[in-house]
C-alpha cells in the first residue's frame, strides 16, 4: 500500500498585543495533535513567539508570561519621549536576545519568516535571514509607542499594518497547508465581551495602569476615540463601552485600537485573496492590548479554540492532509 505523504504545514501567527498569549495555547494543542509544522511566519507578537517556537524557547516563554505582573512589566518600557516613539526598545530588545538564546534566521530549528513595515511607502517587508533580534524587535515596532527599527533605507514598524495574519509569507516559504491564528475576535457574535469562566473582566490594562504612558499624554485623544467607536470593525465593542461610560482610553491603547482597526481591513482583503487552509480564531477581542498578566487565561482559550478548531476538522486534520 502506498505511503500516505502529509502535506507541509505553515503556521502563521497574527499581531495582538497581549492577546498573543493565545498564541502558546494554539501551538500546545497542534503539538498534542501531532501536527508537524514545518514553516512559520509571524507579525508582531505573533513574530515573538514565532521565533520562540522557532528557536525551541517556547516552553520557556510560556513560564515568563504566565508568571508577569504589572510591576514587572513596566520595568520593560524604557520611555523616550519626546522621541520617534514612546519607548526606545533596548530593554525589549534584550528580552528577545535572550528568549532566542542568541540565534541567528539560520540557526532555528524551524524557517522563520518576520513580518514588518516600512514607512518608506508602506511596503511589507518580510525577513527570513540576517539579525533576527532586530527584525523581532521591528515587527514588534507599534507606531508611536517603540521607535521603529532602522534596516537599511528602510523604517521598519509593526508588520500589522500590512499584513495582519501573515498567510502569503508563510506559504511563500513552502507551506501546502496554512494554519492562521487571527486574535482580533470578540468573546462572541454578539460584540459583547464574554467574561471567562471564574474571571472578572475588570477591563485592567493599560488605563487602570496610567505610569505605562507619561502623564501629559493620557486623555489627550477624544476626538480620534469619537471618530473609531463609530467605525464597524471587530474588536471596538470594548472602546464603544468605554466611549459611553465616559471612560477614555490613553494614548498607547488608542494607537494600538487604531492598528487593529487598519489591519482589520487589510486582513479582510488579503483573506478573499489567499485564505488560510485553517483558520484559528480564539476569542480574545475583549482582552485589553496590554494585559499581559492574563496570559493564563489567554493561553486556555488559545487551547481550547484550537482543539475545537481541529475536531471541526475530523481527525484531528488528517482531511486535509495536516495530521
Amino acid at each position: 500500500m502506498k505511503e500516505r505523504r502529509f502535506k507541509k504545514v505553515g503556521l502563521a501567527l497574527g499581531g495582538g498585543a497581549a492577546r498573543g498569549g493565545a498564541h502558546l495555547g494554539v501551538i500546545r494543542a497542534l503539538e498534542e495533535a501531532g501536527i508537524r509544522v514545518e514553516y512559520v511566519a509571524g507579525t508582531s507578537i505573533g513574530a515573538m513567539v514565532g521565533a520562540a517556537y522557532a528557536a525551541g524557547t517556547i516552553d520557556e516563554l510560556e513560564r515568563f508570561t504566565q508568571q508577569l505582573e504589572w510591576r514587572e512589566m513596566i520595568t520593560f518600557l524604557d520611555v523616550a519621549f519626546p522621541s520617534s516613539g514612546l519607548i526606545d526598545g533596548q530593554k525589549v530588545t534584550r528580552f528577545i536576545d535572550g528568549l532566542v538564546g542568541g540565534r541567528s534566521f539560520d540557526e532555528l530549528s524551524l524557517p522563520l519568516s518576520v513580518v514588518a513595515s516600512d514607512l518608506n511607502g508602506g511596503a511589507e517587508v518580510v525577513m527570513c535571514d540576517g539579525d533576527l533580534v532586530r527584525a523581532v524587535r521591528a515587527s514588534i515596532s507599534i507606531p508611536g509607542i517603540f521607535r521603529p527599527v532602522r534596516r537599511g533605507e528602510a523604517t521598519l514598524v509593526d508588520g500589522g499594518l500590512v499584513n495582519p495574519v501573515p498567510v502569503t509569507a508563510v506559504r511563500a516559504m513552502g507551506a501546502e497547508v496554512v494554519i492562521a491564528v487571527d486574535l482580533g475576535h470578540e468573546a462572541d457574535s454578539n460584540g459583547r465581551p464574554r467574561k471567562a469562566q471564574g474571571h472578572e473582566d475588570t477591563g485592567q490594562g493599560v488605563s487602570e495602569n496610567p505610569n505605562l504612558v507619561p502623564k501629559r499624554l493620557r486623555h489627550t485623544a477624544r476626538p480620534l476615540i469619537e471618530k473609531l467607536a463609530a467605525l464597524e470593525a471587530p474588536g471596538l465593542s470594548r472602546l464603544r463601552s468605554r466611549r459611553d461610560s465616559g471612560s477614555v482610553p490613553n494614548l498607547a491603547e488608542v494607537l494600538l485600537m487604531s492598528l487593529e482597526v487598519m489591519g482589520a481591513k487589510v486582513k479582510e482583503g488579503r483573506f478573499r485573496t489567499d485564505p488560510p487552509d485553517v483558520l484559528i480564531q480564539p476569542k480574545v477581542g475583549h482582552v485589553p492590548f496590554m494585559a499581559f498578566p492574563r496570559a493564563k487565561e489567554l493561553i486556555d482559550v488559545g487551547y481550547k479554540e484550537a482543539k475545537s478548531t481541529l475536531m471541526r476538522l475530523g481527525r484531528d486534520g488528517t482531511d486535509i492532509g495536516i495530521g
